[in-house]
């Protein structure tokens, strides 16, 4: 009965993951029912530089005003819409999917995911992580914070953060592309999490690179998304041992 239950759970996912687009495919088996991929040594490893064509758009000051406290720590605060250096694009999510990962379970990692409140912005912009892993909110402003998440499939908080508290912590239970977060305390800091069932995710850095190591040999396809540029994919064949560079390249919509 348990085991009909969970199929049954698992088949309802996959058609409403058909009906929400930032639902991750996964298989009619849940979580559980799958083995764990255990690694061998040979896995492959993917990685290369997301480019920007044209000139960039300039990036847009912020009114922190609202917050002495912001104004004085963070005079001249842009936004992290998008952000290029020497025609190389940061805070692209890069993530793979493919039948093969679907037909595993990948343990969590045990370290923590962490968004720092600091100068009155989210660092990181965009971030990654596992679905249960832990998420750390940080308050590293001498003011108050908010953080709210906005999921479509996990659950939603909404919590204020004083000076000098605890960290917020939060888990999540499905894969979801993505949670939009944002600081209802200040209405300009805004951010993204990406959550996947697999630790095979990556953001390109401020020079644009990125890795993801540890994959077992098949093919996939691999997603590059800008929360304002779109997203791009390639298909890819990854051999025993492979390494294999993937660039993109980005430019502005309606160029």
């Amino acid at each position: 009965m348990r085991r009909t239950t969970s199929l049954l759970i698992g088949t309802l996912l996959v058609v409403f993951a058909g009906l929400v687009p930032n639902m991750v495919s996964i298989n009619s088996a849940t979580t559980q029912d799958k083995p764990v991929y255990k690694p061998t040594g040979n896995e492959g490893t993917i990685g290369g530089t997301i480019s920007f064509v044209g000139k960039p758009p300039n990036r847009v000051r912020v009114d922190t005003s609202a917050d002495p406290f912001c104004e004085t720590a963070n005079p001249g605060l842009l936004d992290d819409v998008i952000i290029v250096n020497n025609q190389r694009l940061a805070n692209v999510f890069i993530y793979v999917q493919g039948d093969l990962l679907n037909a595993y379970s990948f343990e969590p990692s045990s370290s923590d995911v962490v968004v720092e409140h600091k100068g009155c912005r989210y660092v990181p912009h965009v971030l990654g992580m596992q679905t249960q892993q832990t998420l750390k909110f940080v308050n590293s402003d001498s003011t108050t914070h908010n953080s709210l998440g906005i999921p479509t499939l996990n659950r939603e908080w909404n919590r204020s953060q004083p000076p000098g508290v605890d960290a917020i912590e939060r888990r999540f239970d499905w894969p979801e592309l993505f949670i939009r977060l944002r600081d209802n305390q200040h209405p300009w800091e805004k951010a993204f999490v990406g959550v996947l069932p697999n630790p095979f995710f990556a953001v390109s850095n401020t020079d644009g690179t990125y890795k993801i190591s540890g994959l077992p040999a098949g093919r996939y396809t691999v997603v590059a998304w800008h929360e304002r540029l779109g997203k791009q994919t390639i298909d890819v064949v990854i051999a025993s041992s492979d390494q294999k560079k993937l660039d993109f390249t980005f430019k502005r919509l309606g160029y």
